[in-house]
């Protein structure tokens, strides 16, 4: 039971060529920035990443797309990510965007065993109808474009029908885990960390404290260990590495 992975780069060795790997994290917040480094220094390279965005800055998934390591991008939000947004545009990745509340719903139902599921959220759009561009041909023109999806009605109301996301592998980071994989999220780092977990086949979890089993109360578990297969304990230095996005400040007043 004690899945304690001695370093990052061991517990991301096995991560090949073209895998899936579902990422946590909100903006900045929950961020596996360890494990996507270790992740970048293995050299592997075509992933396709499920994320809410691809990284800020240059921190995060950021690291991989600047290398040119991801493929395709499945997520909500680009951002002010400008090489996102130029690799796109310019037809060097693939990029499926979906409504956040729906990727979250996928990533979960994944973890859950649903296979599919039906949500409003997309009906009359492109979402549902198809012809989203999902990679361009560095022309203008659309290479490949999103197919329409299967809408049914239900007591008057449109919905569409939206598969659930598994995938090879999940990276998320806790502030606090134990040797069985319980997990426990800070604040807004619990948006998606708890859902990318789950939609992974085997998922690897970076956390800012590691306790041992029984440190963490039942009822305080947001996680269950069942969704986790690998855990990286940081270091002091290392969990205290948290940027911030856009840093502001207040004009202290003259005194006399």
């Amino acid at each position: 039971m004690d899945k304690v992975v001695a370093s990052a780069a061991l517990a991301v060795a096995d991560v090949p060529d073209g895998a899936s790997v579902a990422v946590g994290g909100f903006g900045l917040s929950g961020v596996p920035d360890v494990l996507i480094e270790a992740l970048h220094a293995s050299g592997v390279s075509g992933l396709s990443v499920v994320s809410n965005n691809c990284g800020a800055m240059d921190s995060g998934l950021a690291v991989l797309l600047s290398a040119g390591r991801i493929g395709r991008v499945t997520g909500s939000y680009i951002g002010g990510n400008k090489e996102f947004a130029r690799q796109y545009l310019g037809g060097e990745l693939e990029l499926e965007l979906i409504p956040q509340g729906t990727l979250a719903e996928r990533l979960r139902a994944g973890g859950a065993g649903i296979p599919a599921f039906y949500t409003p959220a997309g009906v009359g759009t492109q979402v549902a109808d198809g012809g989203l561009p999902w990679r361009y041909d560095g022309e203008g023109g659309v290479a490949v474009a999103s197919p329409a999806k299967e809408v049914r009605d239900f007591d008057g109301t449109g919905y569409v029908l939206e598969h659930s996301i598994r995938t090879d592998f999940a990276l998320v980071r806790a502030a606090r885990g134990d040797r069985h994989g319980n997990l426990v999220f800070n604040k807004s780092a619990r948006n998606f960390n708890p859902l990318a977990a789950m939609a992974g086949r085997i998922t690897v979890a970076e956390v800012e404290e590691l306790v041992e089993p029984g440190g963490i109360d039942p009822d305080h578990v947001h996680l269950p260990g069942i969704f986790v297969q690998r855990v990286v304990a940081l270091t002091p230095a290392q969990a205290m590495d948290k940027k911030v996005e856009k840093r502001t400040t207040t004009e202290r007043e003259a005194r006399d």
